[in-house]
Order: structure tokens, then sequence, then C-alpha cells
């Protein structure tokens, strides 16, 4: 049996998190770091970008969620969205993640026959970056979800960090220690998503 299956089952979205890991910062980040660097990407374009925050940094992160959200988001209802930020505020750290649109753009006026896929392909790489740490998370016991606040923070979050122009926001994962582990997880009948032929 493949030595990857248990970390799969093992990575899960886990919404209760701490600040009580056993890595520092710079162990953390050199997971990642690798991580993103090993990730296949179409014409080895290694458009994903990954941005780390830490302590303050991840704080202000989610301040300015909870900013962005407190305006869209009626008073009178806010109270559970804030639970909800405060859950991922808990948490170790944050990861960016970003596509670089300036190498799609670059691919695309390279191989124009095939221009109308690198940004599909681009999606493809961010995917597999994405998974990739983590499960590399969940394999040192740190937890993590995914978050998609995209359009409502990305401008205050390049102007806070310097994000350059051309990096465009994917998606946001608060991690940190296990502090619940997720519910059980459902699963659609097999047959409806997996075809074989010829076995």
């Amino acid at each position: 049996m493949s030595t990857l299956l248990p970390l799969a089952t093992k990575r899960r979205s886990i919404y209760h998190i701490g600040k009580n890991v056993t890595q520092s910062p710079a162990e953390i980040s050199d997971i990642i770091r690798e991580i993103s660097k090993q990730a296949p990407s179409a014409f080895n374009s290694q458009s994903s970008r990954v941005v780390v925050l830490f302590g303050d940094e991840h704080n202000a992160l989610w301040d300015i969620v909870e900013n962005a959200l407190s305006k869209v988001v009626p008073a009178e209802n806010f109270a559970p969205t804030k639970a909800k930020i405060d859950s991922f505020r808990a948490g170790f750290g944050s990861i960016l993640y970003y596509e670089d649109e300036a190498v799609v753009k670059g691919l695309q006026e390279q191989f124009p026959a095939y221009a109308h896929n690198f940004p599909r392909w681009s999606e493809h790489a961010h995917g597999i970056t994405l998974y990739g740490i983590w499960m590399a998370l969940a394999e040192v016991n740190i937890g993590a979800t995914v978050q998609h606040y995209n359009e409502l923070i990305e401008a205050d979050v390049k102007a806070r960090w310097d994000i350059p122009d051309s990096w465009s926001m994917r998606a946001q994962m608060p991690f940190g220690s296990i502090e619940s582990p997720a519910e059980p997880k459902d699963f659609m009948p097999t047959d409806e998503r997996f075809i074989v032929f010829g076995a």
C-alpha cells in the first residue's frame, strides 16, 4: 500500500487551531518553502507564489479580513463572523497563496497555440502547491484550513506587505496546533467518481 495514503487520510480541515506547535517559524517556513519548490507545474512555469505570516503579521491579516467583512456584514449579524475570524487569528500563522499572472501571460505570448490553457494550468499549479503544503503540515501535526476572502482583502494585503502587482491571490491558510480533531467526513459513493477500464 502507498505510504502516502495514511498522510492523505490524516490531512483534514482543522478549524480549532492554536499556537501550541512544536516547530519554530523557521522550521515551518523551511517545510513550506521546499514543498513549494518541488511542486510540479506545466512547462515548469513555477507560477505559484507563497507568503507566510507569523506573530503580529499573522494577526494583521485577520485584522484586515475582519475590517473588510465588517463593511459588508450587517452589525447585528456580525458576532458569528467575528468568532470565525477569531478562530483563525488563534492559530500560529497563515499562508497566502498566489499565482503570478506575469508568468502566465509570458507563457501565453511564448506559446500562443496553448494560450487558452495556461490560466487553467496555473490553477493546477496552485492546487498542487496548496495540497502539498497542507499534507506536509499534517505530517508534522499542524492543522489548517483553506479560506477564500480574496476579492475583499487583496488590495489591502498587497499594500500591507508590498505584494507585487502581478501576483493574484488564490487562498489563505490559517494554521496551528490541532486543538480539536476534525469532524467525521462523509464520502459520496466511490463508483460515482472513480471508473476503471481494462483491468
